[in-house]
């Protein structure tokens, strides 16, 4: 499971990346982009939360 959080952390983050880069290439408007991004950074605060908790049950085991 931790593995599996953690991979999904790297992917939003990847994400989170590529969005900037089309917000700052003027590909996309930043305003359309913003949306997507405060959900990858909701994402990304469940995510690492998860990932916490489990690795703290995990080390009370």
């Amino acid at each position: 499971m931790i593995s599996k959080t953690e991979g999904a952390l790297q992917e939003i983050e990847e994400t989170v990346y590529w969005l900037e880069l089309l917000s700052e290439t003027g590909i996309v408007k930043a305003d359309l982009l913003e949306p997507l991004v405060a959900e990858a950074e909701e994402l990304t605060a469940i995510l690492v939360t998860a990932a916490k908790t489990t690795k703290a049950r995990r080390r009370k085991s």
